[in-house]
């Protein structure tokens, strides 16, 4: 089945790439942009990324690896000011005044 019309990639294409790279690399974390590498390609319009995601995810060879589980940082999304001085933004400057 086509997955990404823009590059004609199918879905065999992208198990196979995603087999390849477990292959060579047991370790290493497969990410879409990988896998449009392997297939030397790179992503267009995106519209097939959800496609393109639940390929992957259906791909038995697409495991995580047990070092990079429970990695992801806490609360980032609570942490916006990105270790900013306070009113960094214009909009916020004149309201401190």
């Amino acid at each position: 089945m086509i997955i990404c019309h823009c590059n004609a990639i199918t879905d065999r294409d992208i198990r196979a790439a995603i087999d390849w790279m477990r292959a060579a690399d047991g370790e290493t974390l497969i990410t879409p942009g990988k896998v449009y590498r392997a297939l030397g390609k790179s992503a267009d319009c995106g519209g097939c990324l959800p496609l393109f995601l639940d390929t992957m995810k259906n791909c038995e060879t697409l495991i995580i690896p047990d070092r990079t589980r429970g990695t992801r940082r806490a609360g980032k999304k609570d942490n916006c000011d990105e270790g900013r001085q306070d009113c960094h933004r214009v909009s916020q400057q004149g309201a401190a005044q």
